[in-house]
């Protein structure tokens, strides 16, 4: 039997993966009691502050679970994260009055410091290095590739 376990949770690996789950802590928290609260007041934002929240929660999980398909869903969810913070963070700077309140992900995470927007950026730049530092210890070619010819986990050893 073949035993797996995650590389990434190493080093700057650790620091990132301590502040997603304080983010989903935090963005888990917020939305439970919007949502609870005041979600008649503005229903969009609660919804994509909840939307935000389970992102998070994800993405924490996939960085430190083992395997090619977590590494995938690190991945995707982080991409998707970004592309929220900008589109949502774009639309509450051009259009204000849409969101009558913030979400988490509001004037690009401006309520949290601008980590909602630095984060995914740091993830992606990680899971970039985790790849490439597979790839140099000979995980290229065909057996670098998973099924449908997406990476190799990088953060897997056996």
């Amino acid at each position: 039997m073949v035993t797996q376990k995650s590389t990434r949770a190493v080093g700057l690996g650790r620091v990132l993966i301590a502040v997603y789950a304080l983010l989903a802590l935090a963005a888990t928290g917020r939305s439970v009691f919007q949502i609870t609260t005041q979600f008649s007041e503005a229903p969009l934002a609660y919804t994509l502050s909840a939307l935000s929240a389970v992102v998070y929660i994800v993405a924490t999980v996939a960085l430190i679970a083992p395997g090619q398909g977590w590494y995938a869903v690190a991945w995707a969810t982080i991409s998707f994260e970004l592309v929220g913070v900008l589109i949502i963070g774009l639309v509450t700077v051009l259009d204000p009055e849409l969101f009558p309140h913030d979400t988490v992900w509001s004037f690009f995470g401006r309520g949290y410091g601008f980590v909602p927007l630095v984060l995914p950026v740091l993830g992606i730049l990680w899971l970039r290095r985790q790849g490439r530092a597979t790839r140099a210890a000979g995980g290229t070619g065909a057996e670098g590739a998973g099924a449908g010819g997406s990476p190799r986990d990088p953060g897997t050893t056996r």
